[in-house]
């Protein structure tokens, strides 16, 4: 048992040096202004004005976040089957798909789905 304490203790030495020595050698050496500036969402920090994002982006994100909602909603029905009844988690599942589907055909029909104008 003692063997095995110091060899896990020698592997994890040898592990953490060849992490530190691997890191020094993939450090970038050339630094540039336009690489150490924070990024954000596309926009240059160097330059005066700044150009809004289309309102298309902030739609498409929400009704990413209203699907992956859905998702995390619906998921763990799968567990809760066994412990309600079957009648009122499908009515449950049932209206709730049937509100997010009525949600879908409304972005439809108002074009929120299409990428281009």
């Amino acid at each position: 048992m003692l063997i095995t304490i110091k060899f896990s203790i020698l592997l994890a030495l040898i592990i953490m040096i060849m992490m530190l020595t691997l890191m020094m050698i993939s450090k970038k050496s050339i630094i540039n202004l336009q690489s150490m500036s924070p990024f954000e969402c596309g926009y240059n920090p160097m330059s005066k004005k700044r150009l809004p994002l289309s309102i298309h982006f902030f739609l498409i994100a929400i009704i990413f976040l209203i699907f992956d909602i859905e998702i995390v909603i619906i998921l763990p029905t799968v567990s809760v089957m066994k412990f309600t009844l079957i009648k009122f988690l499908s009515i449950t599942l049932f209206m709730f798909l049937f509100i997010l589907l009525l949600g879908l055909y409304y972005e439809w029909y108002n074009g929120l789905l299409n990428w281009t104008n």
